[in-house]
C-alpha cells in the first residue's frame, strides 16, 4: 500500500481510497452487494485484473468483505460496517460535483443505477420537509422510483406498486432538479421533462 509518510487522517485516508477505482468500487457496493461480474459491468472502463487487485486491497484494508449470496457457493462483495461509512464523504463529492454535471454526459458512460446513490445524496441537504409519496423516474427504458423514509429518500427499481407521480428526462436534468440547478416549472416550459400524475408532490420533492 503506498504511503505519504504523514500522520495526517486525510494522507491514511487516501492511502486506502485514493487509488484509482477505489471510490468508484465503494459507490458500487453503495448501491448494492455486488458479484463480481455485476462489478465488471457497473464499472465501464475498469480491466478485470485491475478490479481483482483493487478488490483484494480493499479487503486487506478492512473496507470490503467477501461473503455467500444466497444459497451454493456464490461469492459477492459487500462494504464492511466501516466501508459503509463513506456513504457520508461520498455524497458530500457528489453535491460538490454539481457545477461539473452542468454540461451533460459529454459522450462519458452512464448508467442509471448511479441515480440511487446520486439523487437522495442531493435532495437530503435541501429538502427538510419529505412528502409521503413515491415518484416515477424514466430514464429511457429504466423504470424507477423515489421515495422518503424516516432516513431520508431513496431510490430504487420500481416495485410495481402506484406511483403519485412520474418524471420522465434525461439522466443530466434529473441531476439538475434534485441539486436545485433548474425548477420543474422551468424544465418543463423548456421542454425537458414529461410529467405524469400529481404534479404539486414533484414541486414539493424538487424545490
Amino acid at each position: 500500500m503506498r504511503s505519504y509518510g504523514q500522520y495526517c487522517g486525510l494522507s491514511r485516508s487516501l492511502e486506502v481510497i485514493g487509488d484509482r477505482w477505489n471510490l468508484l468500487i465503494v459507490r458500487q457496493l453503495l448501491i448494492a452487494p455486488a458479484r463480481y461480474r455485476n462489478l465488471i459491468e457497473g464499472l465501464p472502463g475498469i480491466a478485470t485484473n485491475l478490479l481483482a487487485d483493487r478488490l483484494r486491497d480493499l479487503e486487506a484494508a478492512g473496507v470490503v468483505e467477501r461473503r455467500l449470496s444466497g444459497k451454493g457457493s456464490i461469492v459477492e462483495y459487500a462494504l464492511t460496517p466501516w466501508g459503509a461509512e463513506l456513504r457520508e464523504p461520498i455524497e458530500s463529492l457528489i453535491r460538490w460535483s454539481t457545477p461539473l454535471m452542468l454540461r451533460g454526459p459529454d459522450g462519458d458512460t452512464f448508467r442509471p443505477e448511479w441515480l440511487a446513490l446520486a439523487v437522495p445524496a442531493l435532495l437530503n441537504t435541501r429538502i427538510q420537509h419529505r412528502p409521503t409519496a413515491t415518484i416515477g423516474l424514466e430514464i429511457g427504458d429504466s423504470p424507477f422510483q423515489l421515495r422518503a423514509t424516516p432516513a431520508g429518500f431513496e431510490v430504487g427499481l420500481h416495485d410495481g406498486h402506484p406511483l403519485d407521480a412520474t418524471v420522465r428526462a434525461e439522466p443530466g436534468y434529473i441531476l439538475g432538479l434534485a441539486a436545485g440547478a433548474i425548477t420543474l416549472s422551468d424544465a418543463r416550459a423548456a421542454g425537458l421533462v414529461e410529467i405524469e400524475g400529481d404534479e404539486s408532490v414533484l414541486q414539493a420533492v424538487f424545490a
